[in-house]
């Protein structure tokens, strides 16, 4: 099965990629399936701790096949050129990032840093408006969240060097 079409524009095949989901989503059902019949799947008094993830399971193990079955019968035709997954990419970096960032630096240091990479990979902005974006919308979120709503979130060394 190859995971490219053909043709004026090239990228991921539509049949691949519902084959390769399809095939992921069977082996959590698997594993799942495992997992509650090792914990007892059966009915004794009443159910046991895997009667109902163990049903659930079978149900989405049957869907999935179908999703498998019907990927394999479908006409193959392009579901995304390698450029619109590029344009993906531009944005799912930085959103890695800033989740990645979160533990470490607190929620509003990592969206500082999220909004500058997102304005300067995916816009074109002057440095100035990056800036100037990048310090007032944690600040504004964490007057919103912190002093008004008083919702803790994550904080980082920033926040404790402040006092918080």
């Amino acid at each position: 099965m190859s995971s490219t079409v053909a043709g004026p524009e090239r990228g991921l095949s539509r049949r691949a990629v519902e084959a390769t989901v399809a095939a992921f989503l069977i082996l959590l059902a698997l594993l799942a399936l495992w997992d509650s019949y090792g914990r007892g799947a059966g009915w004794d008094n009443g159910p046991e701790n895997g009667f109902f993830p163990a049903r659930v399971a079978w149900l989405f193990l049957g869907a999935s096949v179908l999703v498998l079955v019907n990927s394999v019968r479908q006409p193959d035709q392009l579901l995304v050129t390698w450029k619109q997954l590029g344009l993906v990419a531009r944005v799912l970096g930085p959103l890695v990032a800033f989740v990645a960032m979160i533990d470490h630096l607190g929620i509003y240091v990592s969206s500082a840093v999220f909004i500058v990479l997102f304005m300067v990979v995916v816009g074109a902005s002057r440095w100035w408006s990056i800036l100037l974006t990048a310090a007032i919308v944690p600040v504004v979120c964490f007057l919103i969240f912190e002093t008004q709503f008083g919702v803790p979130l994550p904080k980082g060394p920033v926040e404790a060097l402040l006092g918080y």
